[in-house]
This record gives structure tokens, sequence and C-alpha cells, in this order.
């Protein structure tokens, strides 16, 4: 997938630029050009001359340099991407790049490039979760810039936690997954298919003021269904209450409750090619609901339920018109083995599994990871933005859909 595509690799100064002699090499060995930009104290952490070694190309890293921008090298740079990576990302360089501060050669590449740009964090663990950095890492996640990582683990300080980036080939991965999608996801391509996704939270009445509920954001699904909607696919979107846009051209249905949702997924799968189960549905809801506020009382409460059908499992089990049947699995531990036995037990085409204890990554963030199963084959999606997770998943989808 990397055969032939124009990587930027911008190198700011962080202690992990130490990977990018080994991360230039192995894109290269995947058929990328691959073309270096290094900051002032990048430098510091790995020689200009090593990366021109590894790149087979000189080194850019003065804005000012006379005999390069004699033909204005930082707009020729910037057209000839097709991808710019900044690994590693520093907590600084994601201040400037989201503020659009161009005073040197990476920042200005950046701001003057239509090519897409990820950017793979690191740096200390505190200061990745500074408000600030975190602050401007949604910023730019909202602009559609993908964010690759962190990792955690024990850091050069000694600390340990968020803030490692990620390695070469994890990096590698998700760099062919970016070509990939766009290659399989281009418009047009699902022209002709009828896609039916759950998303959000479903909301379990106790009176006419109070529900239960859980922290489902609907980011997922919502960046599911966007994908699928930019690829040309009939898209009938069923959501929970959330507080992000739907997609344009999606077929929104509205619920509340899991009985609702029920209804609309039953209603619409047998008319859809691909029925992907991406809500937090909840599992039960209470037996009986107050017509007026309960009021407070008692020091305790007791609350009897009952259990929600199951609404995967019986778009999986339709005998007639049935769709390419797609759960999701959001686990604490144990992910693959709790995963696999869910798509067995349910009769399911397909299995997304996320390890929803691990930061950074589930119920409303910004980012996720999916380790993907099927009949006789798994995928590892690795942590990166929601928008381009979902486009990536929509891809394997289609891969084993078509084989169907």
């Amino acid at each position: 997938m990397l055969t032939n595509q124009n990587i930027i690799l911008a190198i700011s100064g962080g202690i992990a630029a130490y990977k990018c002699a080994e991360l230039t090499r192995r894109l290269k060995e995947h058929g990328a050009n691959v073309r270096v930009v290094m900051t002032h104290a990048a430098k510091a952490f790995i020689t200009p001359l090593t990366m021109q070694a590894v790149s087979a190309n000189p080194v850019c890293d003065d804005l000012l340099d006379p005999a390069a921008e004699a033909a204005m090298g930082h707009i020729e740079l910037a057209k000839w991407a097709d991808l710019i990576l900044v690994a590693p990302a520093t907590a600084d360089v994601i201040a400037r790049i989201n503020a659009g501060i161009a005073n040197d050669l990476l920042t200005t590449v950046i701001l003057a490039s239509a090519a897409p740009l990820a950017l793979s964090p690191a740096m200390n663990q505190q200061m990745y979760r500074a408000q600030a950095t975190q602050d401007n890492i949604a910023n730019l996640t909202k602009r559609g810039v993908k964010i690759w990582g962190p990792a955690q683990g024990e850091q050069a300080c000694g600390d340990v936690g968020p803030g490692r980036m990620l390695e070469p080939m994890a990096l590698v991965e998700l760099a062919k997954q970016h070509f990939a999608a766009a290659d399989a996801l281009g418009k047009g391509v699902l022209d002709g298919i009828t896609l039916t996704i759950t998303a959000g939270p479903t909301r379990e009445a106790l009176d006419p003021v109070r529900f239960i509920s859980n922290h489902s954001s609907g980011k997922m699904g919502y960046a599911i269904a966007a994908a699928a909607v930019d690829a040309g696919a009939t898209v009938n979107l069923i959501s929970g209450k959330v507080t992000i846009q739907p997609p344009q051209k999606a077929l929104v249905t509205a619920v509340d409750s899991a009985l609702e949702m029920h209804a609309a997924a039953l209603s619409l799968a047998p008319k859809s090619d691909i029925f992907i189960a991406c809500a937090a549905v909840a599992d039960y809801r209470p037996i009986d609901v107050a017509d007026q506020k309960i009021k407070k009382s008692a020091d305790t409460m007791t609350i009897t339920m009952t259990k929600n059908p199951d609404i995967v499992a019986d778009v999986a089990a339709l005998t007639e018109d049935r769709p390419y049947t797609v759960g999701f699995a959001a686990e604490t531990q144990n992910v693959e083995k709790y995963a696999k036995g869910k798509m067995q037990r349910k009769k399911l085409d397909m299995i997304c599994a996320n390890d929803v204890s691990k930061g950074g990554q589930g119920f409303n963030a910004d980012t996720n990871a999916l380790s993907v199963f099927w009949q006789g084959g798994s995928e590892i999606l690795p942590l990166t933005d929601k928008k381009q997770l979902g486009k990536a998943l929509i891809a394997l989808i289609m891969s084993q859909f078509k084989r169907v």
C-alpha cells in the first residue's frame, strides 16, 4: 500500500527521534518515497547525515536556506507530499501546529500542504495529560488531523504512563491503513450498498426525569457512518442521544431506549446489505417506570430490572434478507477470548473488540483501537483517531463482505 507514496517524515526535538532512522528504513522497505524535515532541536538527538543515508534524500532543516528557497523549496516539498507524518510530535510542535504558527521549516511545510497530516505524540506522561496538550490534540482531531498514539509504558525520564512514541512498525502499519482506506473508500466505491448502523447510548427510564444510561458518546459509530457515506453507501444511522452532528446524507432514526433501537434495527436490517451494531445498548431496563418523579424518601431504593432484547443477535438470526452482521464488544479483560465467544454465540459474521480499560480509547475518547475477528481471520487496527479508524474498519468490512 506504500508503493510510490510520497511521505514527509517531520522530526521534532524529542528523545524518540532516535527511532526515526528505523522508521524511515521500514517505510522505504514497504515502497514509500521518504523525505525528511527536521527541526533544529531534532538534530540534537539524531543527525541529518544519518537521516540522509537511510532516506537516500537530502535532509531539509532550514526555512531560510538560500539555496533551497531560491526555488521556493518549502512549497515544493508541501506539494510533493501524499502524507506528512510528524514523529516524534512533541508537546511544543503539537501546540504550534494547532495555533497555525509557521516559524520553522517543519511547521511552514505543514501549513503550506494540502496533504493529510498524522502526528505521533511523544512526551512525558504529565505533559501529555496536561489540559493544554489535550485541548490541542482534540482541536487538531476535529480538523481531521490523524493522531497515531501515544503508547504507554516506561519513559526516558523514568515515569510510566502515556506518551511513548509508537514503534516504527506500528507507524508503518498505520500509514498502510491510511492509504488502503483512501484507495478502498474512494468516492462511489460503496455505491449501491445499504448499511445500517446503531450508535450512541440507550436510555432506560426510571421516571419522567431520570434514566439509566452509559458513557457512550457515539463518536465511533458516527465516524463509521461518515466513512460509509463518503464512500457512496446509503446509510441508516439509528442513534441514541448524543451531542455530535450526524454525517450529512445519513438517514437518522433517533431513539431513546433499547426497545426503540431494537424495533428500528429489525425494521431496517432486512433492507440492508450490512448491519453494524456499534451502539452501547443497556442490557437491562426497569420493569416499572413511575408516571411521576420519584421523590427522595427512604435511605435505600430497590429497582427490579428485566433483560432487554439482544439487537445484534436478533439481526444475525434473521432467516430472510439477513445482512452481513458486525458486532462490537467493549471489554476490560481477556478481550480476544470474550469477543470470539460473543461472535460464536450470537452467530455474527465479524466482531470488533476494544479494551475500554486502556486510556485514550473507548467511551468519550477521540481515539480508539480495535481487534477485529471473523471466521478464519483477524486484524488489529491500532490506536488512531476515530475518523481514520472508521475508514479503516469500513475498508476491512468490505474486504470480507465481498467474499461472502
